[in-house]
């Protein structure tokens, strides 16, 4: 059953969570593939505790990691939005966009399509003057959808947080200010 958008792009729309949400996403959450770049999958509880936090989080701010669900089918495909970051990193605090999607959605174009519309929701709606992205560094799939939408690479560095993947300490991160035109 489709929900009520908040914005869309061509195919998908963007929404805030609802609790029946959560079958899907602790699905998402629970795939090995899907999370390869992030330290473990989540079990149905975190994933329960992860919806509140981004709907205390949308409470907060106007915004979070907004469901992402197919406009045509109803289809809860992920997640595209973004999130207010503390960790100590010289590039922050900063509001931080980031993306999960199922296996099914890969390839398709979702990442990117959509990922530019929450950009101009961003900028325009919410009037954001800047946004970054981070990915490990194995993360080519994240980083590629990064470029793509205009975000400049800034550099690299240590996660500070403790991570059960050794290997994904290492990230990349990236900028995009708002345009002054």
């Amino acid at each position: 059953m489709q929900k009520k958008c908040l914005f869309s792009s061509e195919r998908p729309g963007f929404r805030s969570w609802h609790n029946d949400d959560l079958d899907e996403v602790a699905e998402l959450n629970a795939d090995p593939q899907v999370v390869e770049h992030f330290p473990s999958t989540l079990s149905r509880g975190e994933t329960a505790d992860f919806i509140d936090r981004l709907i205390a989080h949308f409470n907060r701010h106007g915004y979070s990691y907004f469901a992402v669900e197919v406009i045509d089918t109803g289809e809860l495909i992920g997640f595209i939005g973004l999130a207010y970051q503390t960790y100590g990193v010289s590039f922050l605090p900063a509001t931080v966009m980031g993306w999960r999607l199922k296996q099914t959605a890969w390839g398709k174009g979702y990442a990117t399509e959509d990922a530019k519309r929450c950009l101009e929701f961003d900028f325009q709606k919410l009037k954001l003057e800047r946004v970054v992205s981070t990915c490990t560094l194995s993360n080519q799939n994240s980083e590629n959808v990064m470029r793509k939408i205009g975000l400049i690479k800034m550099g690299e560095f240590d996660h500070p947080r403790p991570s059960a993947s050794p290997g994904h300490e290492r990230c990349v991160w990236y900028e995009v200010k708002k345009s002054l035109s």
